[in-house]
């Protein structure tokens, strides 16, 4: 089966070669990669948050195998969506499921389901996926969509995947953005709040001040899941690498959304 793209020219142009030519300008020069376990990255408009996904990704090594945890914001499908197999069209071309390890997953998992209704009308995943192909054509996804705020899952898809991977070399990633729709001055002064306590790996303090202040993070439980599965991999800490708005192309930063890169290390 095929996903076929769903946001193509609207969140990123549909011709391979302008979509080729933006995602490298955000990428930078090839240098020295480094091999790590996790990343988190924002999955807006290329147009708005490509350059500070791109500051990470640019610099990183990017395995044969990358498992993406994105939120689910349509509302469809399964609460723990793990697409099962084929193929992601994408303007660069396709990327193929790994689909042993997405059923391994599931299988392993209480609550992760074998879904693919979740991720048919959802960009969360899909706006990412140039930025890795660019890095490593080879490479093969499990697509994981989060819709819920259950923090048990934190644990249960960390040990589900613990279980299923049998020491393949995997880059964990995170869709997330940040604060939605708040003027940028106090977008960035609640946004460093929350960064630091995942720059600390401490995923339970990042939770809980997400809940307490009441943060407009839309993808707090997979940020949590790859903050877990890359402590478990020896990371001590996150780095922020790159942080932006959306200010800075509309000019308006009254009511900006926001844009984290953090790697850890």
């Amino acid at each position: 089966m095929e996903r076929v793209s769903c946001v193509s020219g609207r969140f990123y142009p549909s011709d391979p070669e302008e979509l080729r030519k933006a995602i490298e300008g955000f990428l930078g020069e090839s240098g020295k990669e480094v091999s790590i376990p996790g990343i988190v990255v924002p999955h807006a408009g290329i147009m708005y948050s490509g350059k500070t996904a791109g500051a990470v990704v640019g610099k990183i090594k990017v395995p044969d195998t990358v498992i993406i945890f994105g939120p689910n914001h349509t509302g469809l499908g399964t609460a723990v969506s793990v697409y099962p197999e084929g193929k992601w069209e994408t303007p660069l071309g396709d990327v193929e499921v790994d689909s042993s390890l997405a059923k391994e997953i599931a299988k392993n998992s209480e609550y992760a389901e074998l879904d693919e209704k979740a991720h048919m009308s959802e960009h969360s995943i899909e706006v990412l996926l140039p930025f890795f192909q660019i890095k490593n054509k080879n490479m093969r996804i499990v697509p994981i969509a989060i819709g819920t705020s259950n923090i048990d899952v934190v644990i249960d898809i960390a040990d589900a995947i613990d279980k299923s991977v049998n020491g393949k070399d995997i880059l964990f990633v995170a869709s997330s953005d940040f604060t939605h729709y708040e003027p940028e001055y106090t977008a960035k002064a609640r946004d460093k709040v929350a960064i630091n306590s995942i720059k600390e790996l401490d995923w339970e303090k990042f939770i809980q001040i997400s809940v307490d202040k009441e943060m407009s993070i839309c993808g707090v439980i997979p940020i949590s899941i790859v903050t877990e599965l890359s402590k478990r991999r020896g990371a001590t800490s996150g780095k922020l690498l790159a942080y932006s708005n959306s200010g800075e192309m509309s000019h308006d930063f009254s009511n900006v959304v926001t844009y984290a890169g953090i790697a850890f290390k």
